[in-house]
């Protein structure tokens, strides 16, 4: 994953900023911990995210809307795990940065 999927790799480098970001901000355990959880819960989203990218194009090479749907459904799990934790970052890290 992190040598050929750009976008594991963006948010491995997002994971880096906040491990920085909490030794910087000196999070207690629990902000910490939610940090990491929806840091985490994204890389395991984008992982099987692609592995059923790379199913439907094993099962399917060639176009199927069908496919496309599932495709799209397996990324919207990815886009609502990453709103979660942005919505995550602005509540614990908005008492640090104010």
């Amino acid at each position: 994953m992190l040598k050929s999927e750009r976008n594991f790799q963006l948010e491995v480098f997002a994971l880096l900023i906040n491990l920085f970001l909490i030794v910087y901000f000196k999070l207690n355990s629990t902000d910490a911990s939610l940090i990491l959880l929806v840091c985490f819960l994204v890389l395991i989203a984008e992982t099987l995210n692609t592995a059923i990218e790379k199913i439907c194009d094993f099962v399917e090479p060639n176009f199927n809307k069908n496919i496309g749907l599932i495709k799209d459904i397996a990324a919207g799990a990815v886009i609502l795990s990453t709103l979660l934790s942005i919505i995550v970052g602005i509540l614990v890290y908005s008492k640090y940065f104010f």
